[in-house]
């Protein structure tokens, strides 16, 4: 394709392929927490399908080699996005057939929820496949210098994915369940999801050229089947030969382990009645209370950036840490309270979510500082999939611990979880 097309331009698709990038992640490790509490899930079984769900973005560095041998990127990107517009359209069925049952063949909840989670979980395999391209047409599609004039324009559209899913959808939801049952505004948005992301395959497939740099791979063969496994192997071996290897998987599994309690059971307990020790808001509530918090989080990502590059590393570690773990307790404040301000209620989020911002920032500089070397792109995708972990494993078992204790005793925990992540990250500090 000629490169002169007007559509040629990076304008034209880097904006949408980062928000086509976000919304799926957002759907299947946020979205569906509300989605499932609404629908009366118990907060075991929610936490622990849920964090099932999201094993793909742990598993991808096993198969992104795979994606760059195996047709074009480009190719990856509109199949991919193709696929998760037809799971999400499962999703809405799914939840339609509790939401408009018939006088023969009624689908309960629970089967809804089954067969609602498989294409939640086609959803997370197609989303982490359509990461790996979407990364990889970006570096082939633009010079080095495009690549840096058009990464705050990615990041940009990628946390506006953030606040569509986390906030916007929510606040719609809320509005249809005036007029109709809960089940039926979900089915409704999720309809609508579906199409927005069946259109942007079809804008992507208009307005992304088949760049000269994306051609058709050679398949795998015997002859270079060897050489590409070996490759790959290398590269495995290479990482855990790093040195700090094991403090640096430590703090990866364990820095974020209040905020994976905390992902799991803040929805829930934001739309539990106050008798179950919850606030009792409205999804709509919600959805206007994170709007306010996810802004403040981008803010804290802003300024993390610019008080590690004004002081370095060394000097922002344990500051920055402290932001991401002590904030927490303003759950403690919320669930020991109830208070029914949303004012104040949207205060302590905006906090927490401001110290998240922070914190996080200082998790990815040092991430990208430990992967850097050779393989270091594929070095950092094993970081961000470790980091996966230690969000996914404690998820699995949040919800039957906020089963044991209510949710004041379920915060406590996760401040006595904010311990061993101050701990890892001092033994961090110490070490670079």
């Amino acid at each position: 394709m000629d490169r002169k097309t007007p559509h040629s331009s990076p304008w034209w698709w880097v904006p949408t392929l980062y928000f086509a990038e976000g919304v799926p992640y957002f759907l299947v490790t946020s979205v569906s927490i509300t989605l499932f509490a609404q629908l009366g899930i118990p907060n075991g079984e929610m936490a622990l399908f849920t964090s099932l769900i999201t094993f793909p973005w742990v598993l991808k560095p096993l198969w992104s080699p795979f994606v760059d041998v195996l047709r074009t990127k480009r190719w990856w990107v509109l199949v991919m996005q193709a696929v998760m517009a037809v799971a999400m359209f499962g999703v809405a069925l799914a939840v339609a057939g509790c939401a408009f049952p018939k006088e023969e063949g009624t689908l309960t909840i629970p089967a809804a929820v089954a067969i609602a989670l498989l294409f939640f979980t086609i959803t997370a395999f197609a989303s982490a496949t359509h990461d790996i391209a979407a990364d990889g047409y970006y570096m082939l599609a633009l010079s080095e210098h495009q690549q840096s004039a058009f990464v705050g324009l990615r990041s940009t559209f990628y946390k506006i994915a953030n606040i569509f899913c986390q906030s916007a959808l929510l606040l719609i939801v809320g509005w249809l369940q005036r007029y109709t049952t809960v089940a039926a505004s979900w089915t409704y948005v999720l309809l609508g999801c579906s199409g927005l992301l069946a259109a942007l395959a079809v804008w992507h497939a208009w307005a992304m050229r088949a760049d000269e740099g994306d051609t058709l791979n050679t398949p795998i063969t015997s002859s270079n089947g060897a050489a590409i496994f070996k490759e790959v192997g290398e590269t495995f071996v290479s990482f855990f030969r790093k040195p700090q290897i094991a403090l640096a998987l430590c703090f990866m599994l364990v820095y974020r382990l209040p905020e994976a309690l905390l992902l799991k059971l803040c929805n829930p307990f934001f739309l539990a009645a106050p008798s179950e020790g919850g606030l009792g808001l409205s999804v709509a509530t919600v959805g206007e209370i994170y709007g306010i918090g996810v802004v403040l989080m981008l803010a804290g990502g802003i300024a993390g950036g610019l008080i590690v590059s004004r002081w370095g590393i060394k000097k922002t570690f344990i500051p920055l840490a402290l932001w991401l773990t002590l904030p927490c307790f303003v759950y403690v404040y919320l669930a020991a309270c109830q208070p029914t301000s949303f004012w104040l209620i949207a205060l302590c989020i905006g906090i927490e979510q401001l110290g998240y911002g922070l914190g996080y920032t200082i998790c990815m500089v040092y991430m990208m500082r430990f992967a850097d070397g050779a393989h270091k792109t594929a070095h950092f995708s094993l970081c961000t999939a470790f980091m996966f972990l230690g969000l996914l494993l404690p998820g699995l078992v949040a919800g039957y611990v906020e089963q044991a204790t209510g949710y004041l005793g379920f915060f406590w925990v996760v401040m006595a979880c904010c311990i061993p992540s101050i701990a890892v990250a001092v033994a961090v500090r110490w070490k670079l």
